[in-house]
């Protein structure tokens, strides 16, 4: 009896509509545009921009925020055809797998605030601040601290690098801990996700 593989099943590509749309938009920026960029090692402005008032970069939002209100697999779309097409879905995918943190675990006002500026392109969150210099990609060892001192404020420091796209973003997403290393019964424990204003 033969036993099939996942290499033997026919991939058939989902959403062939947005996928069209897509692999349109990139055709609009060629071989040149980006090696002009990795040249002068520069960030794709222009291509995130046609991104974003195309709608791709708003595709998990919901539309009560002015996104399209898509799932995952309309969002893998999107990032597929742009990898296929030879650009950079790196300067971009952030944007969708960091805003699902504000879908998520957002309170209302953050979600009102926010993902309609995150939809219209008129604010960008592609940063998420966690490694230190000190501890590296180690995040169960930062030492980045938040200390509550009233009910709705925190008091964050620490220090941050290599942050990508933290120059390109107006928000940002930071890890700190909020309870003391060594005082949480698990050290998966005691960690917190703030959402920065970086402008």
């Amino acid at each position: 009896m033969a036993t099939a593989t996942l290499a033997d099943t026919p991939y058939a590509p989902t959403h062939p509509e947005i996928r069209d749309a897509v692999r349109a938009l990139c055709l609009k920026f060629d071989g040149a545009y980006w090696r002009k960029l990795d040249r002068e090692r520069g960030y794709p402005t222009e291509f995130v921009r046609a991104l974003t008032e195309a709608g791709w970069l708003a595709i998990l939002i919901p539309e009560e925020y002015g996104g399209a209100g898509l799932g995952i697999s309309a969002a893998s779309a999107v990032l597929e055809e742009i990898h296929r097409a030879g650009c950079n879905a790196a300067a971009c995918h952030a944007q969708m797998y960091i805003m699902g943190t504000v879908l998520r675990h957002g309170s209302k006002d953050q979600k009102q605030r926010y993902l309609p500026k995150i939809a219209s392109g008129e604010m960008r969150l592609q940063a998420f601040g966690v490694t230190e210099p000190s501890s590296g990609t180690d995040t169960l060892s930062l030492r980045t601290t938040a200390v509550k001192k009233n009910n709705s404020t925190y008091i964050v420091n620490g220090q941050k690098v290599w942050t990508s796209r933290a120059e390109h973003s107006d928000l940002m997403l930071l890890l700190a801990r909020t309870t003391p290393q060594g005082q949480q019964a698990k050290r998966t424990e005691g960690l917190s996700v703030f959402l920065v204003d970086m402008r």
